[in-house]
């Protein structure tokens, strides 16, 4: 990772410490993401959390489900420093461990976690070679018959917004500089050649459709700082009952590792 992207999370964990403000701001999208993967977890589970930041969304899966352990890594210090503050603060013991790490790399021996999950750390890399990499650390730490969770942003339905957005002559959505979002059909293809069984968990689409579409159609956008129009919760509530369509950026790919 460039030294730039490394700078920006670690200038956010100094400035969010504790909050999910740290890894993003849009905390419905982040519920929904935890939700999605907290769906491939169970109780018992060893879960290495790859990208876990400041620890937000970990400490959530471990009081959603009675995991054995979970390990967390992140490759900005100062994110691993606010987790592991969180950790003493809510009185966790070993149930859980973060350290500094990267994904291109990781420093664990094979085979030994029941689920792998990413969040939002593949598109950090610079070069689809890289990110390749990155998977293929997250499958070789996983036991045979575990789970691989990729949970990240996607070119595609990037693009599927933008085309509607312009029927309208709303602004495009952009990438931000420290962000490279995967191609679905490039990773389709990867796994297939990989000859790896996954399913795709669209977990956010309906709620992209009204947050970051039917919103600039209805509200006056801005009227409401960050992620903070109503709109975002409504469309947040209906997305946990109802999904699908491809407007979703972040989805999170699940694949059983043989």
């Amino acid at each position: 990772m460039t030294d730039f992207i490394r700078d920006f999370w670690e200038g956010q964990a100094k400035r969010y410490g504790a909050s999910h403000e740290a890894s993003w701001g849009d905390s419905y999208a982040i519920a929904l993401e935890i939700e999605a993967i907290a769906r491939h977890l169970r109780d018992g589970d060893t879960v290495l959390d790859v990208g876990c930041a400041n620890g937000y969304s970990a400490f959530q899966q471990l009081d959603r489900c009675k995991l054995k352990f979970l390990v967390g890594v992140d490759f900005s210090a100062a994110m691993i420093a606010e987790a592991r503050k969180a950790k003493v603060a809510r009185g966790l013991g070993e149930r859980v461990e973060f350290h500094e790490g990267d994904v291109r790399g990781l420093d664990f021996p094979d085979a030994k976690f029941d689920v792998v999950y990413t969040t939002r750390v593949l598109i950090n890399l610079p070069s689809w070679e890289q990110q390749v990499r990155g998977i293929a650390e997250c499958l070789r730490v996983a036991r045979p018959g575990g789970l691989v969770v990729l949970s990240e942003a996607f070119w595609e339905p990037l693009q599927l917004l933008n085309a509607l957005r312009a029927l309208k002559q709303l602004p495009a959505l952009v990438e931000h500089d420290f962000n490279r979002y995967l191609k679905k059909t490039r990773l389709e293809e990867l796994l297939r050649s990989l000859k790896l069984p996954f399913e795709i968990d669209e977990f956010s689409s309906v709620y992209y459709l009204g947050s970051r579409f039917l919103r600039e159609l209805v509200t006056d956008p801005a009227a409401f700082p960050g992620y903070s129009n109503p709109i975002n919760r409504i469309f947040h509530d209906i997305e946990r009952e109802y999904s699908g369509g491809g407007f979703g950026i972040q989805q999170a790919y699940v694949i059983r590792k043989p």
